[in-house]
C-alpha cells in the first residue's frame, strides 16, 4: 500500500526545491540531512517554517526535501514554495491565507546577465578621456 503524499515544486532564482509532504511528526528532512545542520541560518529556519506557522500544521507532517542550485537564501525561497504548494495539494481551503501572506507568488527576480562592452550588467569599464 502507498502511502499518502502531497508533493510540491518551489523556486527561487537559480534554486528548485521538490518538496514531499507526508502525515507525521513533524520533522524536515533537506537533501537527506537534518534540516538544522542544512539551513544553520535562524533567519532562514523562520522563512521555511512560515507557510507550517501559517497554516497550523507544523506537526501534521514529515517534510522531505530535495533541493539543488543557487546559494542558501535562495534555496531557502524554494523550500518555502514547495511547501506552499504542497499544502495548496493537501488543502484547497488553505489557498486564501497562504495568498494573503504572499506565499503563493513565485518571486520572479532573476541575475541579470552581463552585457557586451560592460564590465557587468550595469556596471561599465572606466572611462579616460585620453
Amino acid at each position: 500500500m502507498a502511502d499518502i503524499q502531497y508533493y510540491g515544486t518551489g523556486r527561487r532564482k537559480t534554486s528548485t526545491a521538490r518538496v514531499y509532504l507526508r502525515p507525521g511528526t513533524g520533522t524536515i528532512t533537506v537533501n537527506k540531512r537534518d534540516f538544522n545542520a542544512y539551513f544553520p541560518n535562524e533567519a532562514l529556519q523562520m522563512i521555511i517554517r512560515q507557510p507550517l506557522r501559517l497554516t497550523e500544521t507544523a506537526g501534521k507532517f514529515d517534510i522531505l526535501v530535495t533541493v539543488d542550485g543557487g546559494g542558501t537564501a535562495g534555496q531557502a525561497g524554494a523550500v518555502r514554495h514547495g511547501i506552499t504548494r504542497a499544502l495548496m495539494e493537501y488543502n484547497a481551503d488553505l489557498r486564501p491565507a497562504l495568498k494573503k501572506a504572499g506565499l503563493i507568488t513565485r518571486d520572479p527576480r532573476q541575475k541579470e546577465r552581463k552585457k557586451y562592452g560592460q564590465k557587468g550588467a550595469r556596471a561599465r569599464f572606466q572611462f579616460s578621456k585620453r
